[in-house]
């Protein structure tokens, strides 16, 4: 990318910092030293941001997202497709629009003397930025597809009850917009502020700055586009159809083809992964995004975090402690099993009024987890704390400041900019809110045999997320870390209302994800801050934009599955489908541990696993050591680098994410932002993200092609090449005297 000029669409309005010799006024910069490198202090308000480019690409971008990421979302490696594929592939078509459609202007019926035209100039950086943010919305964080989705599969295809189109579709977009409402009135508190800088949000300005800026070089990022999206459409053919088992290359289950303990080490996605290869990119991306994109010192933290949890402590408690018996069960499994290693029959303990049958699940006995299912909610409850404690102690002062210089300071530049917009008023979104909860309490009580909730169960749901929302944002907008409610608001609702599966996972859905709908609305808003996006303009492209994306998650949801038999049964399903629903596994077996069964017969007294409470105030305590020791030894500059929350939560995509997925993960990762990004700067700077979107692009356009064009018409391959991992045995246990069938006798 190279030094970033100013592009000379900025030329009217420029304040040059050093003019005549003479340093900008400090009220003419930002207090923050990374905005200052990295966000222009100029802004052309001529520029039309309001275009049938904008609409045309920005609607095509949305549908187009949310079919693919609803689509990848159901299959065993999940591609998210990202916003940063939307900025790349966009730019040259824009460009394109702009030099050939027509530039007559044609006046609007009862607007007097308003006209608008289908080219009014050459394709701008601000409608760029409204079409990325059009395509993106209602995916909070990059979550690629709207998480109520889940409570449609999971009531589908694992419970195998019934729920109308129009309770989804309410469900759906009620929690997709319910967080709009009371983000709307924070934006004072942590967008205009100098001081709520937002970290992630640099990395979009960089990257649009990028984009915009004269390309004269031989190879043009379009044109290195366009050859990678090329190869990766094509390369896909093979470990997506022809070879697929090039996607999961567990080399020991190879070698050791009789071995249980063999397999359960080297089987990269029911096992610990070691040596575990891919050659696919759908699972080098899968669960933890592009690699390109992630800093280096990001992937070290994981790194570290996953081999101290997969290499240290699961073969110490599995084959060293068995704690919670845990060779009665496979080593890695998101599946629930009963005391002899069977696995639990979810649907014998559920009634006709869909909630707990206490005789059947007395008769069936306790639920066991396999030894990771288990650590994975232990480390999850220490990381909670963790974040709280690690925020507190090394950020907090921080975040004070900057909260109150945030009232105390002065309007910086870009806040000054943004006056010259027409705000958005209050009474939108107290409209919105209100609507958004009335619409909520009438899906609770008249559609209350579909989703369980009691009416009081969505007010208290509000009150959580929106008690949650301003600290959580301060937090994300000073350290760029996010604290997710999932695990409290099901933990809350499981003692609270035990017995009632929909009703746990509607309740933590509009908890948890209307708090982070909100945080990601207001992060979109600090992004148009930067980018000097007219207010009104924003929030319209965000409210339809996660509309129409909701709709499509769930039309396409709907579809595959009411037409994929047996899809995410994947005792039943072939053993290369790729229809086994990884991410929905794991929402269910928490509906049925939070929900159905509740928090008390599991983690309580009454459950086998009450000790991993104990992880919460390990969590908590652990941040505490650190900074203790950090103002002990203050000159030794590596204790402050240790970040419990990311080390406590590297895995905290697994399950569904496999071992197998962070192995490629981190190698592709350390590859292209270490070696790359230190030897080969340049090329870095300026394909490094480019190479990332075509990766995503190409594998997605094939995947569809291969759906289309083979699977739907039953077309497939069987040979060796296509009949999975090769690592049956890995799901087996290895206590003495616990059979399971399709293993061997122990």
């Amino acid at each position: 990318m190279g030094t970033l000029e100013p592009h000379p669409q900025y030329s009217t309005t420029m304040v040059d910092s050093e003019q005549n010799g003479k340093h900008e006024d400090e009220d003419d910069v930002s207090p923050v030293e990374e905005v200052r490198l990295t966000v222009l202090n100029t802004d052309d308000p001529t520029l039309p941001v309001w275009t049938f480019r904008m609409w045309f690409l920005g609607l095509l971008s949305c549908c187009l997202l949310s079919f693919l990421n609803q689509f990848f979302a159901y299959r065993t490696e999940p591609l998210v497709i990202t916003q940063i594929t939307v900025q790349v592939a966009t730019l040259p078509i824009g460009h394109f629009m702009a030099a050939v459609l027509p530039e007559t202007k044609f006046r609007i019926l009862g607007f007097g003397s308003r006209s608008f035209s289908l080219n009014p100039g050459p394709f701008n950086i601000k409608e760029h930025v409204l079409i990325s943010v059009f395509a993106n919305a209602g995916a909070a964080f990059g979550s690629g597809s709207a998480y109520a989705v889940g409570i449609i599969t999971i009531i589908k295809a694992f419970y195998f009850r019934s729920i109308s189109f129009v309770a989804g579709w309410l469900l759906i977009i009620t929690t997709q917009v319910l967080g709009y409402g009371w983000a709307g009135l924070l934006r004072s508190y942590v967008v205009e502020p100098a001081h709520m800088w937002w970290p992630s949000t640099l990395v979009q300005v960089s990257l649009f700055r990028a984009l915009h800026e004269k390309d004269e070089e031989r190879m043009s990022r379009a044109k290195f586009f366009l050859i990678a999206l090329v190869c990766s459409f094509s390369w896909y053919l093979i470990p997506g159809y022809l070879f697929s088992t090039l996607s999961t290359i567990s080399w020991m289950c190879w070698a050791f083809s009789g071995s249980v303990t063999a397999q359960q080490i080297g089987s990269g996605m029911r096992g610990l992964g070691l040596g575990s290869v891919t050659l696919d990119w759908s699972v080098v991306a899968s669960f933890l995004f592009s690699p390109l994109i992630s800093p280096f010192f990001a992937i070290v933290n994981v790194f570290l975090g996953y081999f101290l949890i997969i290499y240290i402590f699961m073969p110490m408690a599995y084959w060293g402690l068995n704690v919670y018996s845990a060779k009665n069960f496979p080593i890695f499994s998101s599946h629930l099993f009963t005391h002899d290693g069977q696995k639990y029959n979810i649907s014998g303990i559920v009634n006709d009024k869909f909630q707990l049958d206490f005789t059947h699940y007395e008769k069936q006995g306790r639920i066991h987890l396999s030894m990771f299912f288990a650590l994975t909610y232990g480390f999850g409850f220490a990381t909670i704390a963790a974040t709280l404690t690690h925020v507190g102690f090394f950020h907090g002062r921080e975040i004070y400041d900057r909260f109150r210089a945030s009232y105390k300071g002065k309007d910086d530049i870009h806040t000054r900019m943004m006056r010259r917009y027409k705000d958005i008023p209050s009474w939108w979104f107290y409209l919105l809110l209100v609507v958004t909860v009335a619409v909520s309490l009438v899906l609770c009580i008249f559609l209350n045999d579909q989703v369980q909730m009691p009416w009081w169960g969505l007010l208290f749901a509000c009150v959580i997320a929106f008690i949650f929302t301003l600290p959580i944002s301060i937090i994300t907008a000073t350290t760029n870390q996010t604290p997710g409610l999932n695990i409290i608001t099901e933990y809350i609702m499981g003692i609270i209302l035990p017995g009632r599966p929909i009703a746990n996972v509607c309740f933590k859905t509009y908890g948890y994800m209307s708090m982070a709908q909100a945080v990601s609305f207001l992060s979109d808003f600090k992004l148009g801050h930067y980018m000097k996006i007219p207010p009104r303009s924003m929030f319209l492209v965000q409210f339809i934009g996660t509309i129409v994306a909701g709709t499509i998650n769930l039309s396409v949801a709907w579809w595959l599955l009411e037409s994929i038999e047996n899809i995410c049964q994947d005792d039943l399903l072939p053993a290369d489908s790729p229809w086994t629903c990884p991410g929905d596994r794991v929402f269910f077996d928490a509906s049925v541990i939070w929900g159905l069964v509740g928090p008390k017969r599991i983690f309580g007294s009454q459950g086998n696993y009450s000790s991993m409470n104990w992880f919460f105030l390990g969590g908590a305590l652990g941040p505490i050591v650190v900074w203790l020791f950090h103002k002990a030894f203050p000159k030794q500059s590596w204790i402050p680098l240790i970040n419990l929350p990311v080390l406590l939560g590297a895995t905290g995509a697994m399950p569904p994410a496999t071992p197998l997925n962070y192995n490629a993960w981190i190698i592709v990762g350390t590859i292209f932002n270490f070696y790359v990004f230190r030897y080969r700067k340049q090329w870095w700077q300026r394909y490094n993200y480019i190479l990332s979107a075509a990766l995503d692009a190409g594998v997605a356009f094939m995947a569809v092609l291969l759906y289309f064009s083979l699977s739907m018409e039953d077309i497939g391959l069987d040979w060796w090449g296509t009949n999975g991992e090769h690592c049956k045995l890995a799901t087996c246990p290895t206590a003495k005297g616990i059979n399971v069938a399709r293993c061997p006798a122990n």
